[in-house]
């Protein structure tokens, strides 16, 4: 068989189709509490991760990944029990 099937060409749609964009569209992209405008998504977090590149041997990847979605939590939070321990345990200087 050869070149595209007619069945599977995209109709085309004249611009002037197009709904017209109106003042009342634009002031209804925003949603407002009163005057306090409502921000959609999840809220920042008061401390940030920090993005960065970390090189981990497969076994310890492969321990984490195995646990399914949440791994790279899952491994921040095992390096923050080693600092907390560190911490109590004094700071050495090198």
């Amino acid at each position: 068989m050869s070149g595209k099937s007619k069945s599977s060409r995209r109709k085309w749609r004249d611009p002037d189709d197009a709904p017209e964009i109106t003042q009342e569209w634009i002031d209804s992209a925003n949603l407002y509490h009163g005057k306090k405008l409502v921000r959609r998504g999840r809220p920042p977090a008061q401390v940030r991760k920090v993005s960065t590149t970390l090189r981990l041997s497969p076994e310890v990847l492969e321990h984490f990944r195995a646990g399914g979605p949440g791994w790279q939590t899952r491994i921040d939070q095992a390096l923050k029990r080693v600092v907390a321990r560190a911490g109590t345990a004094g700071s050495k200087e090198r």
